[in-house]
């Protein structure tokens, strides 16, 4: 484990009533400035670990640090770790209650109590982040789905966390809002904020990541996404087959195109520019 995890649970353990433990002795960091994808079959605990990092669940052993200090479960203490991470879920229509976009997006800076200006310019802020601004006074019952994500992500941007949790934030949308969320997710990440994915897709987890945590039955693994998605054994315990980028590679090298699995391609754009290189 790193001294500088920005949020870590350190031997953590959680079960919920009259259930089997979920996550057992659970040693997970997140690291600042890089890009986390989370993987692994349904069931292993992934859902769980967010919500133990963002604080919505208590780990019934061991504990959650943020800047190397332990997390109170206090009003004051959860109060710092809910500006530092933000949990966005899978459905946002379990995240929007406001009648529109702007509102929803004011509530967490308005619980602060922040006086009106800060809020409206971190409304303002996080609407030109997801690039919603133009939605600002839509009725969000009015919003596609694509815009409901975006519009629930920007409530959490709206925080200022330092860490941004999102559970399957591509799932439901079509590859070209795929592609305008990843652009956003950039353009996050290079304004400061670290990125925490949870994810199937482990196609988009090695084009996207810097590291990757895959959760098994025997516990999590954690490391460069290139190297832990090449791993066929955990691959398989984690319930996930071989991204292709990684099987690129793989071929590329048998033929003597490539002489390293981790500089193969992780998007097709990369392949291409390869095959185009070597003719």
């Amino acid at each position: 484990m790193s001294d500088a995890a920005l949020v870590a649970l350190r031997g953590a353990s959680f079960a919920y009533e009259d259930g089997p433990a979920v996550l057992s002795g659970l040693d997970f960091e997140v690291c600042e400035g890089r890009a986390l994808a989370l993987l692994g079959r349904n069931g292993t605990g992934k859902t769980t670990l967010m919500r133990l990092l963002s604080g919505g669940l208590r780990p019934h052993t061991g504990e959650l640090t943020l800047d190397g200090q332990r997390v109170s479960y206090d009003r004051k203490g959860l109060t710092r770790l809910r500006t530092t991470v933000q949990l966005v879920v899978q459905d946002p229509d379990d995240q929007l209650f406001a009648a529109s976009v702007a509102q929803d997006v004011s509530f967490g800076p308005l619980n602060l109590g922040l006086p009106g200006p800060d809020v409206r310019a971190r409304v303002d802020e996080a609407l030109a982040a997801l690039d919603i601004a133009a939605l600002a006074d839509r009725p969000t019952h009015l919003l596609s789905y694509g815009q409901r994500k975006r519009t629930a992500i920007a409530g959490a941007v709206a925080m200022r966390p330092r860490v941004l949790i999102l559970d399957e934030p591509t799932a439901g949308l079509d590859p070209d809002g795929q592609e305008r969320l990843l652009a956003i997710l950039g353009g996050l990440r290079a304004g400061g904020t670290t990125v925490v994915m949870a994810t199937h897709d482990v196609d988009l987890a090695l084009r996207w990541a810097d590291d990757t945590a895959l959760l098994t039955p025997s516990g999590v693994r954690t490391g460069p996404a290139s190297e832990m998605l090449a791993r066929t054994d955990l691959l398989q315990q984690a319930g996930l087959r071989l991204p292709w980028g990684v099987a690129a590679a793989q071929v590329l090298c048998a033929h003597g195109l490539l002489t390293d699995t981790a500089a193969g391609p992780r998007t097709p754009g990369e392949l291409a520019a390869m095959v185009a290189v070597e003719r």
